[in-house]
């Protein structure tokens, strides 16, 4: 009878530990992916995929913070160098920088608040040094009184292979405002209070323009002001800064527009964002937002298209022939695209028929622009193609990224 209980009990422990030694964990599935991984600290993990630096922090955002803080502690500080160089060459203290960039970030919540606090305690540099490194890229833009470009392209249903959505984005700059491309980084969030995963790619410590979550949902963004003025109003959030809590907060599309819908804008803004259920185009002014939709399609670039729009537009820098190649693209693909045919599209430069820019001169003598980054995203699956200018393109499978 005793060895009958133990038969019986080895037909249960057996199975269980067959299971436990062929599941997977996610460091062994990340270096499967491709990753490399490169250091640690706590529960931070650096990871290189290709030529681009990953980061994977867990933990509260203090946490997350020291994890950035000392895995990316000689990018943060040759960053900042950068950057101070910049200011100073251009005439204004650290004092003036710091002030500007405490003003840009003071509504700020207060889980951005803790994250730097903890890059602090690890980077070597002070909060407010951190802060000026988040607005850097908008330093820049102040300086040379440039605005940048950007356009968005979703398809989905009769365009895809397989009916699931497909969206990509590409973040255009003057050349000139490309001292940050070096330190471009894939940080991925996990936080430990209940909140989504996020991935945000964009200089290191420097406001993300494009992110990601764990529930698959997309967002980024256009500019608008030439459709629709510099106008803006103090006293509400940068609308681009909350898109890292937009992310930390809503898990479905019919979370993510209400925010988005009943957020007031400081200024003018395209905002496209899309899961896996859909994807909508929102068309921003500091006293209205317009939701766009499409039929399988919807493409952003630069000017506003929704025609209820009661003032006139002004002529947008070739944004409206990235918007109808982009269209185009999506027709000529009908049917065949899924992530890798949309990398394809988002290769074919302005000059052939596409929306990205190359080193491509325009308008002003001696200024080129270039597509600064680029991402293709698949929201059912979390995988995620990007690529900055003149590096390769770069797949990363985020669903094991989250779960690290």
């Amino acid at each position: 009878m005793k060895v009958l209980y133990i038969l019986i009990a080895l037909m249960f422990v057996i199975p269980m530990v067959a299971v436990a030694s062929t599941a997977e964990s996610p460091e062994t599935a990340l270096t499967d992916a491709g990753m490399t991984q490169v250091a640690t600290f706590g529960n931070g993990m650096r990871y290189e995929a290709g030529s681009y630096p990953v980061v994977v922090l867990s933990g509260t955002y203090r946490e997350m913070g020291r994890q950035y803080g000392a895995l990316m502690k000689d990018e943060l500080q040759s960053e900042y160098e950068m950057l101070r160089s910049h200011f100073t060459a251009s005439g204004y203290t650290e004092e003036e920088i710091a002030a500007f960039a405490g003003e840009a970030t003071a509504l700020q919540a207060q889980r951005m608040h803790e994250i730097w606090a903890g890059m602090a305690e690890t980077s070597g540099l002070t909060t407010e040094q951190l802060e000026i490194l988040y607005e850097g890229p908008q330093i820049y833009f102040e300086a040379y009184n440039e605005k940048s470009g950007c356009s968005f392209l979703a398809v989905w249903g009769e365009y895809t292979t397989d009916g699931s959505l497909v969206l990509s984005r590409n973040y255009d700059l003057p050349d000139e405002l490309g001292p940050f491309r070096p330190y471009y980084t894939l940080a991925v969030y996990n936080p430990t209070d209940g909140s989504n995963g996020v991935a945000t790619l964009s200089p290191a410590g420097a406001r993300p323009e494009t992110l990601m979550n764990s529930a698959g949902l997309f967002i980024s963004d256009d500019n608008a002001q030439d459709s629709a003025g510099s106008v803006s109003i103090a006293g509400r959030p940068d609308l681009i800064a909350e898109f890292f809590r937009m992310m930390l907060d809503y898990s479905d599309m019919k979370g993510l527009d209400a925010a988005i819908m009943s957020l007031r804008s400081n200024v003018a803004w395209i905002v496209n964002a899309a899961g896996p259920e859909a994807a909508y185009s929102y068309e921003e002014t500091v006293y209205d937002v317009k939701r766009r939709e499409g039929p399988g399609v919807i493409a952003a670039a630069n000017h506003f298209v929704d025609p209820t729009w009661r003032f006139a537009a002004l002529p947008a820098k070739h944004s409206t022939t990235r918007y109808a190649n982009l269209l185009s693209l999506a027709e000529e693909n009908k049917g065949l695209i899924d992530g890798e045919q949309m990398v394809a599209i988002r290769d074919v430069l302005y000059s052939d028929g596409g929306a990205t820019f190359r080193h491509t001169r325009f308008e002003k003598e001696g200024m080129t622009d270039s597509t600064d980054h680029q991402v293709v995203f698949v929201p059912e699956t979390r995988t995620l193609w990007m690529k900055v200018v003149d590096q390769d393109w770069q797949k990363v499978e985020l669903e094991p990224l989250f779960a690290a």
